[in-house]
């Protein structure tokens, strides 16, 4: 009897993989803004004064009291100055004054609107306001985006540009970010050769490493490919405890299914711990969970398509509960483009492709391809289709969840 979770529900599993990931979470680290687009933000926060900071033209054109203005009638007001946008020139309106303006400027004393420039006429100093013109005409007002106090960013938010853009307008030059884990990459198997060689009979090209690699690289983080490892149990030991004294987080493909050269189970449950072994789902049923020496290691099926899927649904999660990520990645419901028949109990996540119908309805079309060794289909999708456990048949139409790539 193992004395770990096997063959469990893909919620359990998902469960498992969050806890221990959050456990482990590293404290933050201070990030020039410059560098902090696509991190994930540790430190909330809060607005040290109010955007604007002071009420400003919302036109380039004419500040003006609105006291000045007939209500049925131009008004000619005499040019006293003008302010531009940058520091306040100091102006105060008297009676029958008005100043120029240009977009951002800080508005002068006594002024409480704005008249656009193109409704004005010029000649001299006189310019001539049209009726109608009424007290807020065309004014940010201090504080109307962001109030003193308030908290704008959220710790465990994914940092964007206009997230940074908030927070650079605020003032900050450094923000408290969650560091980002190191990876590294491992594919097993003699099988495996490196693609530009020649291959030997029973070879194949090894696509698993570019696989993990371009995964890992859309994540922002800067994973790092270790030599491919052989079906060799003291040299796939030496390798993956090397890695697992250096790295946050070590990700392999194939190896950690039943069979005689699948050498990682036994690894892990002889020099590590076992977390859990084996998930109900399909493609991937045989993905491996634990921790080896100081590193987290997630153990994929050799599958291509079973590679992509394990990673999608449980090792982006991973990484994400590492980082403090609280944002949930994109889950859609999507009308299936055509029936499908489910015949087995696992829950399925199948390839498909999304796309938009002519009346605003989102569709998902599975790929035909659903073999775990079929790259093509996979290739072909956008998104994994999650089928619930047990055997049902899905009708054109139905609604289903769906995990965008």
């Amino acid at each position: 009897m193992a004395d770990f979770p096997t063959r469990i529900d893909y919620a359990r599993a998902l469960e498992i993989v969050q806890r221990v990931a959050g456990a482990r979470r590293p404290g933050s680290e201070r990030v020039a803004i410059q560098r902090v687009d696509g991190r994930v933000l540790a430190q909330a926060v809060t607005a040290q004064f109010p955007l604007p900071r002071f009420d400003n033209s919302r036109m380039d054109g004419f500040a003006v009291r609105s006291a000045d203005l007939a209500a049925d009638a131009p008004t000619t007001l005499t040019l006293a100055g003008e302010q531009f946008a940058g520091p306040d020139a100091g102006l105060v309106l008297q009676a029958g004054q008005c100043a120029r303006i240009t977009t951002g400027a800080p508005l002068p004393g006594g002024a409480d609107a704005v008249v656009m420039k193109e409704l004005v006429q010029l000649q001299g100093d006189q310019v001539t306001v049209p009726p109608g013109i009424l007290a807020g005409n065309d004014i940010r007002r201090a504080g109307e985006d962001v109030q003193a106090g308030q908290q704008v960013l959220h710790a465990g938010q994914v940092l964007t540009p206009a997230r940074v853009s908030l927070a650079a307008a605020l003032g900050h030059a450094e923000l408290a970010i969650q560091p980002c884990p190191t990876v590294a990459v491992f594919s097993t198997g003699d099988e495996l050769a490196e693609p530009g060689t020649a291959l030997k009979p029973g070879q194949i090209y090894d696509s698993n490493r570019a696989l993990l690699m371009g995964l890992l690289r859309q994540l922002g983080l800067e994973p790092v490919a270790w030599p491919r490892l052989p079906d060799d149990p003291q040299r796939v030991e030496m390798a993956l405890r090397d890695a697992a004294g250096a790295f946050d987080v070590v990700i392999t493909a194939g190896g950690v299914s039943a069979g005689e050269k699948d050498l990682l189970p036994g690894l892990l449950q002889a020099h590590g711990q076992v977390h859990f072994w084996k998930v109900k789902i399909k493609p991937g049923m045989p993905v491996l969970f634990g921790t080896l020496e100081q590193a987290l290691l997630l153990g994929l099926p050799g599958n291509p398509v079973s590679v992509l899927a394990t990673f999608l649904v449980l090792g982006r999660p991973l990484l994400d509960a590492l980082q403090g990520r609280a944002e949930p990645r994109p889950r859609l419901t999507a009308r299936l483009a055509c029936a499908w028949n489910k015949s087995h109990e696992r829950l399925e996540f199948l390839r498909g492709r999304l796309r938009c119908s002519e009346d605003g309805v989102l569709l998902v079309e599975p790929n035909p391809a659903q073999a775990s060794h079929q790259l093509r289909g996979a290739a072909d999708s956008d998104a994994l289709i999650v089928l619930e456990a047990g055997a049902r048949a899905y009708p054109a139409g139905a609604p289903v969840p769906v995990l965008p790539y």
